[in-house]
């Protein structure tokens, strides 16, 4: 009869200590930064993620098709946005595809594809190079379209007073003030009003680049051919171009964590609203990349900058208001790009290093990383170059093809079936882009960092 009771105590004791368990994931779940609301609507998932993907590498695109070429340019273009769309629907799809559970976060849906250590090998390194890079590389684009408006105003009124040139250190460092205070907002759903701001911005930048363009008009001794003299040069150009393209396209990091801010129930789950949101997405996207890529080549040919805002210096208040877009764009990209950031950080202390969640926890993690992504942003200004050799190591797998690996490794469709044959054209694409680009990224670092002098 006691060894009855010990057991039904024992039994007792058991589902108590999983229930408080269970309870103290429920409560670290509410206080993560993607898991902690979860009541957006669809078209909160259509300006995050046009805020994630239309980057100021907009801008670049008349460079990169420069050095591509029209035919291979307009190919990688068009085919690169045909092949971002397909995966990310397919992880639209997989964010529920296992009833009564969701894969909130990107390295969750890792872990169920290749099993619980070797996801997360294969997707958080992969998955925090975006993330970081990408918020470093605004650190810059940030400072430096600061600097631009700030020196354009001044052209514009130097007649009465010359202005005094400024490092651009102090705008980088102007920029990142903003972000002391912003990285506080507690999760996505927050800042969904910068997102908005931001994914406006994005439209209109990109509308005067190309509207101003079109307004300057094909330039008198314009050429399309190849700049580089020597062969070799053409190449490693071509390949750093397709890194370039490769960053324009980097929205699916924050996917999953953007479509876990919808709710959900088995008869209305989240993947209709989202995917909703990324159609609309997808057609800003289409507007704003090809008219600035296409017709921003076409006017200057081969002499565009790599900023085409460089390339339109007149009028002086439409440039300065267009850098002034850009900065404003860049402020919500880079809070878009950190919350995954912040809540792989938190869940670490919370969980790994049993911290308890708190403001303060929270006031000094965020606060230490935007300080890092400052420091290293002063330090390296020419991480552009650094973004073609990145580009390739992280944001083409995450991008072009580890949905589609994890699309086979999951559902497993019939061999040479239309889905076998498309998930392995964009994997074996995806491969290319992800060994070339960086060649072509490293070449223009060692060129760029040649007459480069530290805090200068």
């Amino acid at each position: 009869m006691g060894a009855q009771a010990d057991d039904a105590n024992q039994k007792f004791d058991d589902h108590h200590t999983v229930e408080k368990k269970l309870a103290k994931q429920k409560d670290i779940d509410a206080w993560l930064p993607i898991t902690s609301s979860r009541n957006a609507k669809w078209w909160y998932s259509a300006f995050h993620n046009v805020t994630a993907m239309v980057g100021a590498g907009v801008l670049s695109l008349p460079y990169a098709m420069s050095e591509l070429g029209w035919g291979p340019g307009v190919v990688v273009l068009v085919l690169s946005w045909i092949i971002t769309l397909y995966t990310l629907w397919q992880m639209v799809e997989m964010h529920e595809m296992v009833p009564g559970r969701r894969f909130d976060r990107y390295h969750e849906l890792g872990q169920y594809a290749f099993g619980e250590k070797l996801g997360l090998y294969i997707v958080v390194p992969q998955q925090l190079v975006v993330e970081v890079g990408v918020d470093i590389v605004y650190m810059v684009t940030g400072g430096k379209s600061l600097k631009k408006f700030h020196d354009a105003v001044c052209s514009y009124r130097k007649h009465d007073n010359p202005c005094k040139q400024i490092k651009l250190t102090y705008f980088i460092m102007i920029f990142a003030s903003v972000h002391f205070v912003l990285a506080h907002l507690p999760n996505f759903n927050s800042i969904s009003g910068i997102s908005l701001a931001a994914a406006t911005m994005s439209l209109s930048y990109s509308t005067i680049a190309w509207g101003a363009s079109v307004h300057k008009g094909v330039q008198d001794d314009v050429q399309y051919g190849y700049k580089a003299k020597s062969t070799a040069g053409t190449v490693f150009n071509f390949f750093s171009a397709l890194g370039d393209v490769a960053f324009a396209y980097a929205g699916h990091n924050v996917v999953l964590e953007i479509q876990a801010t919808i709710p959900s129930t088995p008869e209305k789950p989240s993947k209709g609203p989202m995917w909703r949101g990324v159609i609309v997405a997808y057609i800003v996207v289409a507007l704003c990349y090809f008219p600035v890529a296409l017709i921003g080549y076409w006017m200057f040919g081969n002499a565009v900058e790599d900023n085409i805002l460089i390339s339109l210096q007149k009028p002086a208040w439409l440039i300065a208001m267009a850098n002034m877009f850009v900065v404003i764009h860049v402020i919500g990209s880079y809070q878009i790009y950190a919350m995954p950031v912040f809540d792989m950080i938190e869940t670490v202390l919370v969980k790994k290093l049993h911290f308890k969640p708190s403001f303060m926890l929270r006031f000094v993690s965020r606060n230490v990383y935007v300080a890092f992504t400052m420091f290293i942003g002063i330090t390296f200004p020419f991480f552009g170059g650094l973004l073609g050799f990145f580009g390739g190591f992280a944001f083409a797998p995450t991008t072009y093809f580890l949905p589609c690996i994890m699309w086979l490794a999951i559902y497993k469709p019939k061999r040479f079936s239309f889905s076998w044959w498309s998930n392995w054209i964009c994997i074996i694409l995806g491969l290319f882009l992800m060994v070339l680009s960086p060649i072509g990224g490293l070449r223009q670092i060692i060129l760029q960092a040649k007459n480069y002098e530290f805090y200068s």
